[in-house]
């Protein structure tokens, strides 16, 4: 029996050729119902370098794969997806979740559990919010979770939703307000508190408007042309460096 706090969540993770426009997935893996699935599949454009050294996965292991769109693991995501009551679960789940708009998969409702964690962290403790530094910045206990393979990943998700979870229930005290809360939470910019790159590594922003505004102006104008070129999404960023500079 599937716990009431899983209830219609598929917790889903991909690894695709690159991050760039033109690249596409070429392994899925998600838990529904408490049952998990893994498929990889061969990809329309081959892996990167990068991609095959953070996965170690090369175009060899993909060669006789079938494509994804037709698959039997493409069908049953497009079944899944159909239905308004399932939400959708990813660490930085934007990425995951264009990567499979690519593939006509479409989500209505999602629960990005990188933002969830931000937002959680009220005094900025955590140095990052990669999925696999919080495995171990907060010693989640995950059996059989190979970093960067899909379903080790779904594995490291599903505990980290819960401990998420857990934290959000003390003080929302209901189930439902506890799900409303995350997908509200992953549908608005989040406040960035301390910088992981530059010369202020390690900083907390605040800090940084204190000494050097000047730093924090061009930052935001770095962050507002990529955006505008399509390089990058910077909606948490813009939304903090404007916040900052009209205080």
């Amino acid at each position: 029996m599937v716990e009431d706090k899983f209830k219609n969540l598929l917790f889903i993770d991909t690894e695709t050729t690159g991050r760039e426009e033109k690249d596409r997935v070429f392994q899925v893996a998600y838990d529904f119902d408490g049952k998990e699935y893994m498929e990889m599949f061969k990809p329309p454009v081959p892996l990167c370098i990068e991609a095959m050294e953070a996965t170690h996965y090369t175009n060899r292991d993909v060669a006789d794969k079938e494509p994804f769109e037709g698959s039997k693991t493409h069908k049953h995501l497009l079944e899944l997806l159909a239905n308004p009551d399932v939400i959708f679960v990813a660490h930085n789940a934007q990425f995951d979740a264009a990567m499979l708009a690519k593939e006509g998969l479409q989500i209505n409702k999602l629960i990005d559990t990188l933002k969830v964690s931000q937002y959680l962290d009220k005094d900025a403790k955590l140095g990052a919010y990669r999925l696999q530094y919080l495995r171990y910045a907060l010693d989640l206990r995950v059996k059989e979770a190979q970093a960067h393979d899909a379903l080790g990943d779904v594995r490291v998700l599903k505990v980290l939703f819960e401990r998420l979870y857990n934290k959000l229930f003390e003080d929302l005290g209901e189930h439902d307000a506890v799900i409303e809360k995350m997908i509200e939470i992953t549908e608005s910019p989040v406040e960035i508190k301390r910088i992981s790159f530059g010369k202020y590594t390690g900083k907390l922003l605040k800090e940084i408007a204190e000494i050097d505004p000047g730093y924090l102006e061009w930052l935001l104008k770095q962050k507002e042309n990529d955006t505008e070129n399509a390089h990058d999404q910077n909606e948490d960023w813009i939304y903090t460096l404007r916040k900052l500079l009209e205080k």
